[in-house]
């Protein structure tokens, strides 16, 4: 079939290549069946819509005849959206180690029929230049190899998937605060304490870090660590990857000062963002600061990728006009088009937009050059001037939205929304939240499992380990902000599906399902990317669960959870960030149970709560009059002369009764 078929798919980034001279097909068994029938290899090519190299090696090299006639005779070729079928993208960027490379997008594989990888690579230039093979060159050369050398081409694919298959995990280090701190100081030893981040360049938001970072400043109360955690929210506040315009984070710095990103927005890093900033907002020289930063993100999430039904997009492209970064940058003299001298100058100090630029020419607006917070009158003057900014911006060709909704990446916002919306007093924030969860579980679901991906009333089914992990987490989120109980039996109800479609029996989560497609090698690693991993998310949720409801059994699967990362946590303690927090949850966890007669809604103790919030804290608001569960800490206690009571448990023994919320307060100083 010689034809471009992408124009069946739904994916916005499959689409964008539609139109393409080379015969592109999305992955399924048609197009793996066409190589065996055409004994040729297949072309691989990974990418997402937000991602500039892959747009740059689609110009140079898809959208050219002659390349694309290479590629079509040699080749089947595929193209799958990374971020709609992240399994894919597992396997192959795992494969792409296993040869050496660092690995990135675009993803290009060379694979058997029966997709084993052979090669690969990511960006290659159309022509040979700077010591990178001409893409048209390693086309040829990959397939005179399978064809010349096909038993030794096998082998190689042999051994590959073998190298990439999952393993069972050796025994590890003792589970406790020794484990912790000294992952700690190892981690610590990476940061950059000046700028935030790790040292060096590139930058990204890795939340998973910057949270168990905190979680140490708390556990040991060396103030190092809550620097590292302060220099790099800063950093993320102020440098050129926020948009002090329009709100929104970039996905990551391509500098060590945070000032130039690749300009892409993902949702997934600005919902893990903002429950950082929200957890840090309380207090400290930059409370006011991320407050904003809060403020102006929620406002670009609700106007640039909010969809009908309430679920969010999943990105907003680099590119405009052919140029990264365009839609976002300034010069000096177009302020002066549409500010009146004064209130240019103002901006251009505080936002370092000058005539020469400070990237490429041009300005990225930021305040690495100004961090201090501003007086109440100056601020009240740079927002109403920083509106006149994006009144003026959204004149300009606007980068693509991907628009298709991520389960996963929805429910990162969810919590962000939900923790913020509760920190902050702000119910507009929860409600946005609650719409989302409500779109995700009721049109993203079917027979009550979790799909994926869905666009254009098309659904990637079912969904992944990330998905039910990132949307139990959301559920918890959201009972902590509303009290709501049924928030409590989704995340129960998700927990149970991971465990039985995705878990290994040995206290691990394969990334697939056990009813879905079947791929070369069913992954499930437990080391966190630009999101956290799924097993560490689980074993938040599942410690949070048990202090909730004191059931045993959740605190059991998080132990299991543990004990079998142990290994993997020791061999890389950055990457298991996600899952060190979640043993310092698992130690520290606290559940604060408020227990409301009637006529009393405990709002003095419950913000008393909020005001010395920890991350270890969990909430219970109950009336007197509901049971609390046998298994709970709680279980027996009441509310002491018809007032609201709280009462802080650890594992095992609960406070004495606190009613009044000063006396809450101080408890939680001394012991929080």
């Amino acid at each position: 079939m010689s034809e471009n078929l992408l124009r069946l798919e739904t994916s916005p980034y499959l689409l964008q290549h539609q139109d393409n001279p080379v015969h592109w097909r999305g992955w399924n068994a048609a197009a793996l069946q066409e190589a065996h029938d055409r004994d040729v290899p297949i072309l691989l090519s990974i990418g997402y819509a937000a991602c500039h190299w892959c747009h740059v090696m689609a110009h140079e090299s898809f959208e050219d005849d002659a390349t694309a006639a290479v590629m079509n005779r040699l080749f089947v070729n595929i193209k799958v959206d990374r971020e709609e079928r992240p399994d894919i993208d597992q396997i192959y960027m795992a494969a792409l180690h296993a040869l050496g490379d660092q690995g990135g997008w675009p993803l290009t594989m060379f694979l058997t029929p029966d997709g084993k990888p052979i090669w690969g690579g990511t960006y290659f230039p159309k022509t040979s230049r700077y010591g990178r093979p001409g893409f048209v060159d390693v086309l040829e050369q990959i397939s005179a190899f399978y064809q010349n050398d096909r038993e030794q081409i096998l082998a190689q694919a042999n051994r590959i998937a073998a190298h990439i298959a999952p393993r069972p995990q050796a025994a590890g280090p003792a589970l406790g605060r020794d484990l912790l701190d000294e992952a700690a100081r190892s981690i610590l030893s990476i940061m950059d304490l000046e700028r935030g981040g790790t040292k060096g360049a590139p930058k990204f938001p890795n939340a998973a870090v910057t949270d168990f970072l905190a979680r140490s400043a708390t556990r040991n109360g060396e103030d190092v660590y809550a620097q590292a955690v302060a220099a790099t929210l800063n950093g993320l506040s102020n440098g050129g990857i926020f948009d002090h315009v329009g709100g929104g984070l970039a996905r990551y710095s391509t500098d060590a000062d945070w000032l130039a990103p690749h300009f892409e927005k993902m949702l997934s890093d600005n919902g893990l963002v903002i429950e950082q900033w929200a957890l840090a907002s309380r207090a400290g020289p930059m409370a006011t600061t991320y407050r904003n930063r809060i403020e102006t993100t929620v406002a670009w999430l609700q106007r640039e990728m909010l969809l009908p039904g309430g679920a969010f997009s999943a990105s907003l492209d680099a590119d405009s006009e052919g140029h990264e970064g365009r839609f976002y940058v300034w010069n000096r003299a177009e302020l002066d088009q549409f500010l009146v001298p004064d209130d240019a100058a103002l901006i251009a100090e505080l936002y370092d937009i000058s005539e020469g630029g400070n990237w490429e020419g041009v300005s990225i607006p930021n305040r690495l050059k100004t961090p201090a917070p501003l007086s109440a009158v100056d601020a009240v003057r740079a927002e109403r001037l920083l509106a006149r900014m994006q009144e003026h911006r959204a004149m300009r060709i606007r980068p693509g939205l991907d628009d298709k909704i991520l389960v996963d990446w929805n429910g990162y916002a969810i919590s962000g929304l939900a923790t913020a919306g509760m920190l902050l007093h702000r119910p507009d924030w929860i409600e946005m939240a609650e719409q989302a969860f409500r779109f995700i579980t009721e049109s993203i679901a079917r027979d009550g499992r979790l799909g994926h991906a869905a666009r254009n009333g098309q659904m990637v089914f079912p969904g992944f380990s990330s998905d039910l992990a990132s949307m139990a987490k959301a559920a918890i989120t959201l009972h902590q902000a509303t009290q709501d109980a049924v928030y409590l039996d989704h995340a129960a109800r998700f927990l149970d599906d991971l465990e039985a479609h995705h878990g290994d029996g040995d206290g691990g989560y394969f990334f697939t399902a056990d009813d879905a497609e079947a791929l070369i090698v069913r992954k499930s690693d437990r080391i966190d990317d630009a999101a956290p991993n799924p097993h560490g998310l689980a074993v938040e949720c599942l410690v949070r669960l048990w202090a909730l409801t004191g059931n045993d059994l959740y605190r059991d699967r998080a132990d299991a959870i543990l004990e079998a990362a142990a290994s993997a946590i020791a061999t890389n303690v950055f990457g298991s960030a996600s899952l060190l927090s979640g043993l310092d949850l698992r130690l520290a966890v606290q559940t604060i149970v408020i227990l409301t007669p009637t006529g009393s809604d405990g709002a003095s103790l419950r913000d008393i709560v909020l005001q010395n919030w920890q991350r270890h804290f969990v909430l219970d608001v109950r009336t007197e009059s509901s049971s609390l569960p046998t298994s709970h800490p709680a279980h027996g206690k009441t509310a002491i002369d018809g007032r609201a009571t709280a009462y802080v448990c650890r594992e095992g023994a609960c406070s004495l009764p606190l009613t009044d919320p000063q006396a809450l307060a101080a408890h939680l100083a001394g012991h929080g």
